[in-house]
């Protein structure tokens, strides 16, 4: 019966999650069919105004031949309108003379005679007809003005859709994610050395498989990639996975998006557990800073509750690394007296996790570290063997130690600007890095029997948490070294504070 039940179950499981697949890929397919409609739309649109602005340019060009003919009809019009009016004028006194020399053929005296001879022959010589070109000065012909757009209409009848870059292909083995990093690689089908760039979209997601059209974050761009690979670093891991597509552009036009590409960037995740941190510190998400009034006008309404054996402040909802719903465990008590300790929110139960933190440069106390769920509200990081840190005291003297179970191992190196915390549960190690030159600073070796959640203290001063970090590839390189050596808790035995 009961295996039964168990088949059953996979069985439901296996169908809910084809359904969830079916319906995403239903989504898909809705969200393309109104891409297409609404691109078809904008497509003809932008026909219609490459088509216009021809047909504009068509008629500029008609309108300025016609210009030109009409300006050349007109020039020459003129030119023989002038050289006609010319010609008229010379035959009318050409006439007008002849008809004077006809009827001084008739005159009898020859005084009179020889002078109209004279003047005849004086009229005759200035006379405009003898002066006159009989040549046309311009011809009828306007064959140099005649068109043929014969090429042209050729080009035009070439006139089609832009040359589409096809999709690429992203590699997966090619790409890698390491140290908050993530490199894509690509390659094209086939070479196409019209391609001018690449543009790569990404999102964050924590969905497996093909990206989901719903409830999902909106695509990053990054445009103008000459090569056929990026790089995209100093990302803070906040998801499960990322989604990658990539697709190449000529000088014109974009070409279709490549088969999308889920990489896993999942990384430990966590804030500040305000709900039971000491009153005298104010927290908020990866910030917690001393604040000396802050107990006041509270302390006696939470001693009035200690009294009754627990504490009614609200439990703090700590998961497990990779979920964050509530995990449904008892509250705890907030740390009070000197226990200026807030915890993280996320509980560490396996694998291999990274986080940073820097202190504020006149912090005068901090801890950093890791402790158990059980750690009581008075203890102090490092003061019990449920917890596990280094301490930096600059007030009176500077001390920069290793604290576990009361014993304190004195470190004889600078303190950093940031220090990252390497904690292996399933190895059972914690260390401790300079976060920038990934110097080893301390390591505890121990066997984790319970989850550990991060631990802070903090006193006249403030601290600052990075997480969604993956654990660095020279921590990774540095901890094949450094197990077995020295600096492992067994040396805070024989040392007492």
């Amino acid at each position: 019966m009961d295996s039964q039940k168990e088949a059953l179950q996979r069985i439901i499981s296996t169908l809910a999650n084809k359904n969830d697949e079916i319906q995403n890929f239903i989504d898909t397919l809705n969200q393309t069919l109104k891409g297409v409609q609404e691109n078809s739309s904008n497509i003809l649109s932008e026909l219609d105004e490459e088509f216009d602005s021809l047909y504009t340019i068509l008629d500029e060009v008609k309108e300025s031949m016609i210009n030109s003919i009409k300006q050349e009809q007109a020039r020459k019009s003129q030119e023989l309108q002038n050289q006609l009016s010319q010609c008229n004028n010379a035959l009318e006194n050409s006439e007008e003379l002849l008809e004077f020399a006809t009827r001084s053929l008739d005159i009898k005296e020859p005084e009179e005679f020889s002078k109209a001879a004279r003047q005849i022959k004086d009229r005759v010589t200035m006379a405009s007809a003898f002066r006159l070109s009989l040549k046309p000065k311009v011809s009828d012909n306007m064959t140099h003005l005649m068109v043929d757009f014969s090429q042209e209409r050729k080009i035009l009848q070439t006139l089609k859709f832009l040359p589409v870059p096809k999709a690429p292909e992203i590699d997966p083995v090619e790409c890698l994610v390491a140290d908050n990093a993530v490199t894509v690689a690509w390659r094209m089908p086939e070479e196409d050395n019209k391609i001018d760039h690449f543009i790569l979209e990404y999102r964050k997601t924590n969905f497996d498989g093909l990206p989901r059209v719903k409830d999902e974050r909106c695509w990053e761009i990054i445009d103008n990639i000459k090569g056929t690979e990026y790089t995209l670093s100093g990302l803070k891991f906040d998801s499960k996975y990322m989604n990658f597509r990539v697709r190449a552009c000529n000088k014109a036009v974009a070409g279709e998006y490549s088969d999308p590409v889920t990489l896993e960037t999942k990384a430990l995740n966590f804030s500040l557990d305000n709900s039971s941190s000491h009153l005298n510190l104010r927290v908020e998400d990866t910030c917690v800073e001393w604040d000396p009034t802050g107990g006041k006008g509270q302390e006696s309404k939470s001693k009035g509750k200690e009294n009754k054996g627990r504490s009614g402040t609200p439990s703090p909802k700590r998961t497990s690394t990779g979920s964050r719903p509530p995990a449904g465990r008892g509250s705890r008590d907030r740390f009070t007296g000197e226990s200026y300790t807030v915890l993280g929110d996320t509980a560490i139960e396996s694998g291999q996790h990274y986080w940073e933190v820097k202190a504020q440069k006149d912090c005068k106390s901090y801890s950093v570290g890791v402790a158990y769920k059980t750690l009581g509200k008075f203890d102090q990081l490092g003061k019990t063997n449920t917890s596990w840190c280094i301490h930096v005291n600059n007030w009176l003297q500077n001390t920069f130690a290793a604290k576990h179970n009361n014993k304190v191992k004195s470190l004889d190196v600078a303190v950093p600007e940031r220090i990252g915390v390497f904690c292996d549960f399933d190895g059972g190690q914690l260390s401790f890095y300079d976060a920038n030159s990934k110097q080893l600073l301390y390591s505890f070796k121990t066997k984790f029997t319970q989850p550990v959640l991060p631990g802070f203290m903090v006193w006249c001063g403030g601290l600052s948490l990075n997480t969604g970090m993956q654990v660095p590839s020279a921590v990774r390189t540095l901890q094949k070294s450094e197990n077995g050596m020295t600096g492992s808790a067994s040396s805070l035995n024989n040392i007492t504070q």
